[in-house]
């Protein structure tokens, strides 16, 4: 078999070869890379973690479909976990279209490099569709790949034969493949005839805002819509504006259309599936199409950075001139550079989800609720989504070209860049985070255990930001970046195993320090001495710390161990 997929990708010419390997490697943007960057190990780690979800998926699904010895029950069950595996992916699928949101159209360094050389425009296209395909089947394959056995598999023993496992199995994998595509295409097709419709410098700016807006769609949808998975909750007519209106479960009436097991009163939500993927489709390959014919001359008229709009040139102070310079930076590099602005997001993202998934319990309730463990724990993630996100960002290089004005301009000591890169992690992450968190506190009660939790919340958000001061001997935005010098694996189990269960820990602690006022001040004390303790030992080591602006791994010498 590979052999035979071996002889037909070399009958392929070879300018859309090397065209399609070198945009497969562009997910990520070469020119903020350490010059010994390992890309493809990089992506191997997130497509490992995308297998170990799948895994874990499949284990559930056994697992509670075992605990279930009523038929009905079962049948319940195996629908609740098909449109969740249909939206989770569909989420994965919307985070990697928004993250990879030029991969599919010409970019000015695309028009400057290929435009002398005899390689035609339907080349480039088909080799970008191609590789966003390729890495697009990828992460749906690795992500499904447990998933989408054993859940077919256990539909099939429910029919009670091989041939309803086969049915399911090709049922479940066009509805996923379906789903994907949709979303998809229908993200393609507004960013494209939005490039058509508007002058470049113009979409450039409003590009940078449909990003963030499919950001939060995406996890507004994926975390406050209900979930119908019984024949009573479907056929409600209560129901019904919800289900028209959610892709995801347009794709669930179609897996169970191809299964038969669909009625035929929700045959219309199948049917909408249909409709909605030719529609994606057909408007994903117009727009592209007019792209490459109509905006490949205009993509090299404006730069990546967008000019800022004239106006008045007053700024706002941070403290002494240092901290300003770093603050204001920090600032243009996130409000000018889309790629950061992105990759921010998709921090926020998750700090998005966990207010909504609050203010949804908020207005379910009928008035002031008390202080839970929900509430603490909720909190405490989103202030470690927004300074950990932060601090991942200010990795990333604006221009690694302007790298000689940084290092020539040093003025000061490294203690003076260090106290300013913290200054704006907890200015633009920390406050931002907390003011959040305070507001959707307002909604419970009694005010002086929220105004105490508000308290260790703050304590808790200068912990963590001098935490990723640690070892952090760099101006923000200003070094180039090396992945896999940490392991995606490492911090992503990290998390779920060691982070997640610490905080359910501290949440359920902190709750019982706030029916009691001494273990209160007992709690505060500690987290106030870590965050001095902290802060002391950065302050220390930033006295004997040199910036650095150039990641590079460390040397491993080799030996033959030849000697006695």
């Amino acid at each position: 078999m590979h052999n035979v997929i071996q002889r037909l990708i070399e009958r392929l010419p070879l300018d859309f070869r090397i065209l399609c390997r070198q945009f497969m490697l562009r997910v990520i943007d070469l020119e903020a890379l350490s010059i010994q960057a390992d890309v493809t190990g990089f992506l191997g780690q997130f497509a490992g973690v995308l297998i170990m979800l799948s895994l874990v998926h499949a284990f559930v699904t056994y697992v509670g479909f075992t605990s279930f010895p009523n038929p009905a029950d079962r049948l319940a069950f195996c629908w609740h976990m098909e449109h969740y595996l249909i939206a989770t992916t569909m989420l994965v699928v919307g985070l990697f279209t928004v993250l990879s949101w030029d991969a599919s159209f010409p970019d000015r360094r695309d028009v400057m490099v290929l435009s002398p050389l005899p390689v035609g425009p339907h080349t480039i296209l088909f080799a970008k569709v191609s590789a966003s395909a390729t890495v697009l089947g990828i992460a749906i394959l690795t992500l499904n790949c447990g998933s989408g056995i054993v859940v077919p598999f256990l539909v099939g023993v429910m029919h009670g034969s091989m041939w309803g496992f086969y049915q399911s199995l090709t049922a479940y994998w066009i509805a996923i493949i379906g789903a994907s595509a949709f979303l998809y295409c229908s993200v393609l097709t507004i960013q494209g005839f939005t490039a058509l419709l508007l002058p470049r410098r113009i979409f450039l700016r409003l590009s940078a805002i449909l990003q963030l807006a499919a950001f939060g769609l995406f996890f507004a949808v994926y975390f406050l819509q209900p979930s119908f998975t019984n024949p009573s909750a479907l056929a409600d007519a209560q129901n019904q504006w919800i289900l028209a209106s959610s892709p995801s479960y347009w794709f669930f009436a179609l897996l169970n259309q191809l299964n038969g097991t669909l009625s035929r009163a929700l045959t219309w939500l199948a049917v909408r599936a249909w409709i909605g993927l030719a529609v994606a489709i057909c408007g994903a390959a117009a727009s592209l199409l007019l792209c490459y014919v109509r905006t490949m001359r205009k993509t090299i008229e404006e730069p990546d950075l967008v000019p800022g709009v004239h106006g008045l040139l007053w700024m706002p102070r941070f403290g002494g001139s240092l901290q300003t310079a770093v603050a204001l930076f920090s600032v243009r590099s996130l409000t000018r550079s889309r790629q950061h602005r992105v990759a921010f997001a998709f921090y926020l993202a998750f700090v998005f989800g966990l207010a909504l998934s609050l203010l949804r319990g908020e207005l379910s309730s009928a008035g002031r609720s008390e202080v839970t463990v929900d509430l603490l724990m909720s909190t405490f993630m989103m202030m470690t989504f927004a300074v950990f996100g932060l601090r991942s960002v200010f990795a990333l290089p604006v221009s690694l070209t302007a790298n000689w004005v940084l290092r020539t301009t040093q003025v000061r000591s490294p203690e003076a860049y260090i106290a300013a890169t913290r200054g704006s992690l907890l200015l633009f992450a920390g406050l931002p985070a907390w003011l959040l968190s305070a507001g959707l506190s307002l909604g419970f009660n009694p005010a002086g255990q929220v105004v105490a939790h508000l308290a260790i919340l703050a304590l808790l958000g200068w912990i963590l930001a001098e935490l990723c001061l640690i070892g952090f001997y760099k101006v923000p935005f200003t070094c180039s970046y090396l992945p896999g010098k940490s392991n995606i694996q490492l911090v992503f189990w990290a998390f779920f195993i060691v982070c997640l269960p610490l905080a359910v820990w501290i949440a359920n602690v902190e709750l019982d320090a706030l029916h009691h006022p001494l273990k209160f001040v007992c709690m505060a004390a500690v987290f106030a001495a870590i965050a001095l303790g902290l802060f002391g030992l950065n302050r220390f080591k930033a006295q004997s710390a040199v910036l650095y602006f150039e990641e590079i791994p460390e040397e491993v010498i080799t030996t033959l161990k030849l000697s006695a």
